[in-house]
This record gives structure tokens, C-alpha cells and sequence, in this order.
């Protein structure tokens, strides 16, 4: 049902991107490091940034081999090394990025985080090799019952402080559609929800009243500056309210996942000794 073409859903100005690249050059020089896997997180991943949305940048890195086996942390006295990397946020870049030993612990809890910048639509940069054994990883150590937990509480969360009364933050709506519609997603399917909005949009809700209300306000967000109060919306208020309690009521029986924490740790070896 989605016509627009896909540069208006995921925009990506060239300046930005060049922007976006140079500050990753920066990062591994300032910091000693190689960026392994870059991408589009937020509004502009997920597909519904409005003109004025900010850039919002993620990765993951690594040190060389040997900063993970010294004995004395480069840092300061009694503080553990960081694994984060995190830029000045500026009115248009928000750059960040995790230490792969940090992904790769999260990957262990199927954090559905870092399933979702690999799954991004905007790519910046990536070590193909490498990402492609690292989403192997991350497919392997999912989670459907700790995913949909996590996208529960999102939509929960976001619901209550938002979407109540009878005029509402406007834009807020896609905030809790996106992981209400994962939690649905997670229920029907194998394999982990997608990071792009339209995709989940496709296989849940092909058409009817309800997706023409959502097409109605994806479009007025994409072309608005910023969408500020509204009158609620009935379709998707009583969808939203009819899913959240729905879930309230009786979480779905899902498959707890399976980790590998000697796969995890052969990857991470192999990974730093290659580099």
C-alpha cells in the first residue's frame, strides 16, 4: 500500500552523509579504533523523519587486540575502560556507537537493540564479513519472549505518557504503533521484527480504515517540521488501547531463546586477533 518512494521514507541528505562519515574517520582517529558496522537508527530508520529530524548514528567498533588484554585499563585510576563512544550532540548529528564486547554481551541477553541497527535500511559503513557472522550470531540468540517484552514496555510506557485525553502529542502515535506492531510481529513470526516501519506496516496491516489513518498521518509527519498537539485519533487510539490491554491481560506464550556463550566468545577471539 506504500507508494512513496523509499528516498522520501528513509531521507538521507549527500551533506549529511558526508557529515555522518567524516565524523566516524574522526572517531577512529581520535579514539584507536575501527568502526565495523555503521548505520541509521531513529526517525530516518524507522521511516517517518520530518524534514527537521536530526541524524542519528550508530556503530560499532573495535580496539586492537591488545587494549583488551592489558593488565592496567587505559583510563583513570580505579576506572573500568568504556565501552561507548559518544559524540557532542549537535541540532543535527547524534553519533554513538557500542565496543564490539559490548554488542556481543548484549547479543548473549537478545537485546533487540543491536538486531535492529543490523537490520536498519541505511547503512553507513560495514565490515561485510564480519556483520554478516554477527547477525548470524544475533539471529541465533533470539529471543521471542524477551523481545516482546521489551517492545511492551516501550509501547506501555509511551502510551500513558503521551496518548491519553482527548488531544494528543500527534506524532507520539508512531511511537507506540512501532512497537506495538513488533510485539505483533514477534507473535506471528520466527524471526525478529524489522527496523523499518513500512515493513511491519506491510505484513500486519495490508489495508482497511486503520492503515488509511496511518498512511494519513505518516504523510503529515513526513512533510511537518515538527506535529505538535491534535485531536485524538480514533482508529489508531482504539487499536493502540484494544492491543495494550489485550497484552495486559495475558502476555503470549513465546520461545525463551537459546545463547551460546562459547559461540559468542570464539567470535569475539577470532575477531580481535584478526585485527
Amino acid at each position: 500500500m506504500t507508494n512513496v518512494p523509499d528516498s522520501d521514507i528513509h531521507p538521507i541528505a549527500p551533506e549529511q552523509r558526508a557529515a555522518v562519515l567524516a565524523a566516524l574517520d574522526g572517531i577512529e582517529r581520535d579514539h584507536d579504533v575501527r568502526i565495523v558496522f555503521a548505520c541509521e537508527s531513529g526517525s530516518r530508520g524507522w521511516g517517518f523523519s520530518s524534514p527537521d529530524s536530526d541524524y542519528d548514528a550508530r556503530f560499532v567498533y573495535m580496539h586492537k587486540r591488545d587494549w583488551y588484554l592489558s593488565v592496567n585499563e587505559r583510563t583513570g585510576p580505579g576506572e573500568p575502560q568504556r565501552d561507548v563512544i559518544e559524540l557532542p550532540i549537535d541540532d543535527e548529528l547524534d553519533v554513538s556507537g557500542w565496543d564490539l564486547r559490548k554488542a556481543l554481551r548484549l547479543v548473549s541477553k537478545s537485546n533487540p537493540t543491536l538486531s535492529e541497527w543490523l537490520r536498519s535500511p541505511i547503512v553507513y559503513r560495514q565490515d561485510e564479513p564480519l556483520v554478516a557472522a554477527l547477525r548470524e550470531l544475533v539471529d541465533q540468540h533470539y529471543s521471542p519472549v524477551a523481545s516482546w517484552h521489551h517492545y511492551h514496555r516501550m509501547a506501555r510506557s509511551n502510551f500513558r505518557g503521551y496518548l491519553r485525553g482527548e488531544r494528543v502529542r500527534t506524532k507520539k502515535y508512531l511511537y507506540v504503533l512501532r512497537p506495538v506492531l513488533a510485539c505483533l510481529w514477534i507473535e506471528q513470526s520466527t524471526q525478529p521484527p524489522p527496523m523499518a516501519f513500512e515493513d511491519l506496516l506491510e505484513r500486519l496491516l495490508p489495508g482497511g480504515p486503520l492503515r488509511v489513518a496511518i498512511e494519513a498521518l505518516l504523510t503529515k509527519k513526513r512533510v511537518s517540521k515538527e506535529v505538535e498537539d491534535g485531536p485524538r485519533i480514533p482508529e489508531i487510539s482504539d487499536f493502540l488501547e484494544g492491543q495494550l490491554q489485550r497484552m495486559e491481560a495475558v502476555a503470549p506464550v513465546l520461545a525463551p531463546g537459546r545463547g551460546d556463550s562459547a559461540r559468542l566468545d570464539a567470535f569475539f577471539r577470532s575477531a580481535i586477533a584478526a585485527d
